[in-house]
C-alpha cells in the first residue's frame, strides 16, 4: 500500500470563520495539523485548500498545498480534487483524509488508520474511534457514535452504523474520530455517488458509503483528540498548547 495524507481546509466555517489560520501557540491551526501528519510517517502530506490564504500559510511553513475549487461541497470532494492534481498517474492507492481542525492529533492515530487499511483486505474505508469521554457523550448529538462489531483483539471492529442519536445499554459507546483512510477506488466511487437518504437524515456523509455497500473498519484509539469547532474549543486548544509548550 502506498498512501498519501490529504488535509481538506477552507476558510468559510460557519461557527468559527477563518478557522484554518487561527493562531494556536504561534502557529496557524492548519500548520499544526500538517506537522502531526508529517510525524506519522505514513506517506507524503498535502493540504487540499479551498482558499489562497491557506495555501500561502502552508507554503510559508514549508508544506505542500493545492488550491481547489472553493465551491466543492465536502472535504471528500476536496481531497479527490487535490489527489487528481497531485497524483494523476495513480501512484498512491490509498488516501488518508485528515480533518484540518485537530491541531494535536497524535501521529499514532494517523498511523493506526493507515495500518488498519493495510491489515484488513476487506476494508474499503478505515477510520478511528475512542471510548466515550463522559456519560453526556451518549446523548449529545454533536458527538458522532460508531456502532461496531468488534474483532477478537478488541483493538478494531467493523462499523455497522454511525449515528448522532443516543445509544443505550452497558456496552462501550465509541466516539467517532474524524479521520478516514480510503482505498483510492472506494474514494472515487464514494464521490461519484449522490448523498444518500441516511446521510441526509443524520448529516453524516459516511452513511452514504455504508448504504453503497462499502466496508468501514475502525481502529480503537486511547482517546479522542482535541477538535476545534467553535470559539470555546479554540480557547481550549490555545490553553493546551500553552500548557504543553
Amino acid at each position: 500500500m502506498n498512501p498519501i495524507v490529504l488535509i481538506p481546509a477552507r476558510m468559510a466555517a460557519t461557527r468559527l470563520p477563518d478557522k484554518p489560520l487561527a493562531d494556536i501557540g504561534g502557529l496557524p491551526m492548519i500548520v499544526r495539523v500538517l506537522r502531526q501528519a508529517e510525524r506519522a510517517g505514513v506517506g507524503p502530506v498535502a493540504v487540499a485548500a479551498g482558499d489562497a490564504e491557506i495555501v500561502e500559510a502552508v507554503r510559508a511553513a514549508g508544506g505542500l498545498a493545492v488550491l481547489t475549487d472553493p465551491a466543492l461541497p465536502s472535504g471528500s470532494d476536496r481531497i479527490q480534487a487535490a489527489l487528481e492534481a497531485l497524483d494523476p498517474d495513480g501512484v498512491h492507492d490509498a488516501v488518508i483524509n485528515l480533518q484540518g481542525d485537530m491541531p494535536f492529533v497524535p501521529a499514532s492515530i494517523i498511523a493506526a488508520c493507515a495500518g488498519l487499511l493495510a491489515r484488513e483486505p476487506g476494508c474499503d474505508v478505515a477510520t478511528v474511534v475512542a471510548l466515550e469521554a463522559s456519560a453526556e457523550d451518549r446523548s449529545n448529538p454533536d458527538v458522532v457514535k460508531a456502532v461496531l462489531a468488534m474483532a477478537a483483539d478488541n483493538a478494531s471492529g467493523r462499523a455497522l452504523y454511525f449515528t448522532r442519536s443516543t445509544l443505550y445499554g452497558e456496552a462501550p459507546v465509541w466516539r467517532h474520530v474524524g479521520i478516514y483512510g480510503y482505498r483510492r477506488a472506494a474514494l472515487e466511487r464514494f464521490n461519484t455517488a449522490p448523498p444518500s437518504p441516511l446521510e441526509r437524515r443524520e448529516k453524516l456523509e459516511q452513511l452514504r458509503g455504508l448504504e453503497m455497500g462499502l466496508s468501514y473498519w475502525a481502529a480503537v484509539a486511547d482517546e479522542a483528540p482535541i477538535s476545534v469547532d467553535n470559539p470555546a474549543d479554540l480557547e481550549a486548544a490555545r490553553a493546551y498548547a500553552k500548557d504543553n509548550a
